[in-house]
């Protein structure tokens, strides 16, 4: 424990008081204490000395700082992070989806829902930027149908079209409003040659129809082929007729971004699809 003659300033003034006693008091944000100093005594030296009345009393206590706030930028960085986790584990192993139950399903809901509580409301017209790169999904609610459209129709997955699923990302372009789907697919063709491996790439047009809301816009689909076959040139398909097309697949759809930042993104569609995307 810390003597009082430590503090140099308080021995000089005891030792050019007067007075047979004197007493300092110690404020504190909170509390203020008082520390009681006996008179000088001489010792057998002649040099002066202070004896405390209380080892324990005659050191200033200072409260401790207050904790941090729960809403602080610290703490709540670092719940994002955990729930980010969480979130992750969540989803880990349901390949994108395709393999989520009706259990997996509630369990990433739920722990994108802890995410999109703590983060707060988005507002793109400030955060529009962080929209910008190349995100690459690890998890859409809808893929659980079994087909590649997801909510929407789309081709099948399975043994009657032997098609895979690869990679699936988003390239979005805020300057010029460029929003691309691009999925990595291998088809299956008959045996003994090897599977074909393409990319195919939605090209869309995008706009913000509210503080959170996206708008897209189907302009076209380009299909490249990869791997042995990559020398191919890219072969643009042909759009259907808006007259042949399902009033639920007209090309164009809109979502809401319910948590953004550098790294991670979290979206819900228009048909209550929750999608999770990180940067790539």
């Amino acid at each position: 424990m810390a003597s009082l003659t430590s503090l140099p300033h308080l021995q000089q003034f005891v030792s050019q008081s007067s007075y047979s006693s004197s007493s300092i008091r110690h404020l504190s944000p909170s509390k203020t204490h008082r520390v009681t100093i006996q008179s000088p005594r001489r010792s057998r030296l002649g040099k002066l000395s202070l004896v405390p009345r209380s080892a324990l009393d005659e050191v200033p206590v200072v409260d401790p700082p207050p904790p941090l706030s729960p809403s602080s930028s610290g703490d709540k960085s670092e719940l994002i992070s955990s729930l980010k986790l969480k979130l992750l584990s969540a989803v880990s192993g349901l390949n994108r989806g395709l393999a989520a139950n009706k259990d997996d399903l509630e369990k990433a809901d739920s722990a994108a829902k802890e995410i999109e509580d703590v983060g707060g409301l988005v507002d793109l017209s400030v955060d529009l930027d962080k929209l910008q790169g190349r995100w690459k999904l690890i998890y859409s609610s809808a893929f659980s149908s079994r087909t590649l459209g997801g909510s929407r129709p789309g081709p099948p997955t399975g043994r009657l079209l032997p098609i895979t699923l690869g990679q699936v990302f988003q390239r979005i372009d805020v300057l010029s409003k460029d929003f691309d789907n691009i999925v990595e697919l291998q088809l299956g063709v008959p045996w003994p040659l090897s599977p074909v491996e393409v990319t195919a790439t939605l090209a869309h047009k995008f706009e913000l129809i509210g503080s959170a809301k996206i708008k897209i816009t189907f302009e076209k689909t380009t299909v490249k082929t990869t791997g042995s076959l990559s020398q191919l040139p890219p072969l643009e398909l042909p759009q259907i007729p808006d007259a042949l097309r399902r009033a639920s697949n007209r090309g164009s759809g809109e979502f809401e971004v319910t948590y953004l930042d550098e790294d991670t993104r979290i979206t819900r569609g228009d048909r209550g699809e929750l999608r999770v995307f990180v940067i790539s």
